[in-house]
Parts: structure tokens; sequence; C-alpha cells
């Protein structure tokens, strides 16, 4: 090999050299996603729909009081994860505690607004026609639940099922807005003072 095709040879690994170096670092540069990532990306989702922040006390019929919840009404607890804007981290004070199987719910507002994915929650009272054994996910139903414009009558699929505890809880977010009669929150969102 000749001086001239050397140099050549050797530029062509240095550079070569430096473009898989540089390409490593930016990959090692990225970060994971965190929780709190997916869990903004949460409440951005839910922040563009018109969610009724406050409502009724009035619940289901038929819906039945829990007998031993872990935050009975008139308790206090901390909101560990939010379904809207300024609800993760606020003092919720408990309403009404109920023992249901409550859904996570994907559907088109009857009001010809944008597609909502995995909506939380809907309870088993809630879907119009209820039967008495829980849905599953992939079972398709009617929502009768006003929690969100366009909701009520509006076809949805099941996302996920859980047989829980579920709160009515009054609470001021982290933004100032007061929220009276929120409907609803697991026990599992929820941590004590």
């Amino acid at each position: 090999m000749n001086k001239k095709t050397g140099k050549l040879v050797g530029t062509a690994l240095f550079a070569s050299f430096l473009l898989v170096a540089c390409g490593d670092s930016e990959e090692a540069n990225v970060e994971p996603e965190s929780e709190a990532t997916e869990q903004k990306e949460e409440e951005d989702a839910h922040a563009g729909h018109n969610m009724d922040h406050s409502g009724s006390s009035e619940v289901p019929e038929g819906l039945k009081e829990a007998a031993d919840p872990a935050y009975p009404a008139g308790t206090t607890a901390i909101i560990q994860q939010g379904h809207m804007d300024g609800m993760d981290g606020a003092k919720a004070t408990i309403v009404g505690a109920y023992d249901t199987t409550a859904y996570t719910v994907s559907y088109t507002p009857t009001n010809s607004g944008e597609p909502v994915e995995d909506h939380k929650w809907v309870i088993h009272k809630e879907i119009e026609n209820t039967r008495e054994e829980p849905y599953a996910a992939g079972d398709e139903v009617t929502l009768a639940a006003d929690h969100m414009e366009g909701m009520d009558g509006a076809t949805a699929t099941i996302d996920s099922a859980v047989e829980t505890t579920v709160y009515m809880i009054d609470f001021v977010a982290t933004d100032g807005e007061k929220v009276k009669n929120h409907k609803w929150v697991t026990e599992d969102e929820l941590a004590a003072e």
C-alpha cells in the first residue's frame, strides 16, 4: 500500500469511528419515558375534551355503598393520579364510596368530537341496559354516563375492567378550580394524608 492510499484508509477509518461514536452518544442521551410523563400525557388527553369536572351528587340507581371503604365519606385523601389537569396531588374530601366494577372505555362522542381513548372511569351502573355480570375487555356497550360532553348514549368499547371501590370526591385542583362530586376515582388512585 502506498502512502496516499494509507492516508485515505486511515482518514476513512477515523471518520467511521467518529460517526459511530456520535451515534452511540446520541442514543445514550435519550431518557426513558417516566411515569410522570405518561401521567401528564393522560391528563393532556383528557384536557382537550369537555369533561364535566363537577357533577350531581346523585348516583346510579342500585349502586351499593361500600361496607368498609378505606376512605369513608367525610374523610380526606390525596389524589395520586390525575384524569385531568390539576388533579394529581390535590387533597380530596370523600363524598361517597361504592363497590362496583369500574371500566376504562374508548368511544367517539355523540356530538362528533374527537375519539376518546381509555377514559377513566365508567362504572357498571353507567352502562345502558346493563347486565348482571361484569363486562370484559373488547365488549361493546352504550354509555349512560355524562362525565363529558357527548358521552351519554355513545357506543364504547371496554378497554379494561376492575372490581374495586370507587369514590365520589370534592377537591380543589392545583390550579385553584373547585370541583364538587367528581365521579370517579378508584381506591388505588388515593393515598392517606
